[in-house]
């Protein structure tokens, strides 16, 4: 699918963002394994998600959900789940496919995870690897480091464990199955990472905890988790390519409502503050175990910056459309110790700045990043998302920006994590 965007005069609204694709995976994956009845408002409708809904019901959960309403989670314990008669389809979801890996792991049966093309072709060792040390048997292509992933859950054991990056699904699918092994499990990170499902693991009665300098620590309980009824936050990760279409527009003033601010996910309103964005957090409250505000952002004159070390795990999934608005920016901006985007969906360091290129930007690559020279304007062109679902909505932010007209192929990869994209693009951006 194509689409084609043109730079409006102006862009004004009110937009609630979809639900937190993160908190939406993990508020069904753990209500399945609690003991009884969850009700989970703002359930993200998008692919991601509902490959992990598909996969839990596959595993003998029952899951209430008219596709808009309350999802209804009837868990039944943490040795609750059964055997799937089928392979496990994680569709493009690396999400669904490490944390289920994780939990799978400690379970008394036999299950096979798979996933698209896209997804069949990202590295698995990461959580293969120290899996595998707390005695899960699991078997993949290429020595187990891609998918399609055989496990034969079983008996585990607690271990320490260094993660050589911060990676908030490793260190998910690693406390996931911390819940299964015997002796308390220690997960140290180089940078602190979002920090959801240690949130929803505590508010469930689980026995975790984070001491200062010493890890997350999480321990086996006899006791079986708390359903957690919770209304899910919007998406902070979607809420971006908004922040940065109205700071970088001259006449711009956008209401987000009902935002997740975590702290360890706002990096990027850190970013854009840093850059000189008018951003004001209002309302801010509490929904559930997460903070959540309503963000106002106004035309900005940007500046360039230096984007890197703490910061980049809080912003990993917004540097594309950053990106975006560093092209915007007045002088030079360097993003630096992102290697992670080279292991997404598609390899985002390389896919961003190739297309941002044939959009006239000042962008050029770095093996763990990107420079980027402001060039005040960009201009329409043709380009691609390659299957992405967060580059085909930052090459429409960048066509909301650029001068003429702007073509995206592929568009329809949005709805992997934003089904209602281009309706509420088409809102904001109407005279």
């Amino acid at each position: 699918m194509r689409k084609t965007i043109r730079s409006p005069r102006r862009l004004r609204g009110s937009i609630e963002a979809p639900g937190d694709k993160s908190i939406s995976h993990r508020a069904a994956i753990l209500n399945a394994i609690a003991q009884g009845e969850a009700a989970v408002e703002n359930f993200q409708g998008g692919a991601d998600c509902l490959a992990t809904l598909r996969c839990l019901m596959a595993l003998g959960v029952k899951i209430d959900w008219d596709g808009q309403g309350t999802l209804r989670v009837h868990g039944g314990g943490r040795f609750g789940l059964k055997e799937s008669a089928d392979v496990l389809n994680a569709g493009n979801s690396g999400t669904t496919m490490r944390l289920l890996a994780g939990l799978l792991a400690g379970q008394p049966f036999f299950s096979v995870l798979t996933g698209d093309a896209s997804l069949r072709s990202r590295p698995m060792e990461r959580v293969v690897e120290p899996l595998r040390t707390m005695g899960a048997r699991i078997q993949g292509r290429a020595g187990g480091t891609r998918p399609p992933l055989v496990i034969e859950g079983g008996s585990l054991r607690g271990i320490r464990y260094r993660l050589p990056v911060a990676s908030a699904q490793v260190k998910s699918a690693l406390s996931l199955a911390a819940l299964y092994g015997e002796g308390e499990t220690v997960l140290d990170e180089p940078a602190p990472s979002r920090d959801h499902t240690e949130r929803m693991l505590r508010a469930m009665g689980a026995e975790v905890r984070v001491d200062q300098g010493d890890g997350l620590r999480i321990s086996p309980s006899q006791r079986e988790l708390t359903p957690l009824s919770l209304r899910v936050p919007g998406d902070i990760s979607a809420a971006a390519f908004w922040m940065v279409a109205a700071a970088a527009h001259p006449d711009a003033e956008i209401r987000l409502t009902g935002v997740g601010v975590n702290p360890s996910r706002s990096g990027i309103i850190d970013a854009l503050a840093g850059m000189g964005a008018s951003i004001a957090l209002e309302e801010e409250r509490t929904w559930g175990c997460e903070p959540v505000a309503d963000i106002v952002v106004r035309s900005s004159s940007l500046r360039g910056t230096v984007i890197e070390g703490s910061l980049i795990p809080r912003l990993i999934d917004e540097i594309p459309v950053l990106a975006v608005a560093a092209c915007l920016a007045g002088g030079e901006t360097v993003i630096r110790q992102a290697g992670e985007l080279r292991l997404k969906e598609s390899d985002r360091i390389r896919t961003t700045v190739l297309e941002l290129q044939r959009l006239g930007a000042g962008i050029q690559e770095l093996p763990d990043g990107m420079v980027i020279q402001g060039v005040g304007r960009l201009k329409g062109g043709v380009c691609g998302s390659h299957g992405d679902h967060r580059l085909a909505m930052t090459l429409a932010v960048a066509g909301l920006l650029a001068q003429g007209e702007t073509v995206v192929r592929g568009a329809e990869a949005s709805s992997i994590s934003y089904p209602a994209f281009w309706h509420h693009l088409e809102e904001l951006s109407s005279d």
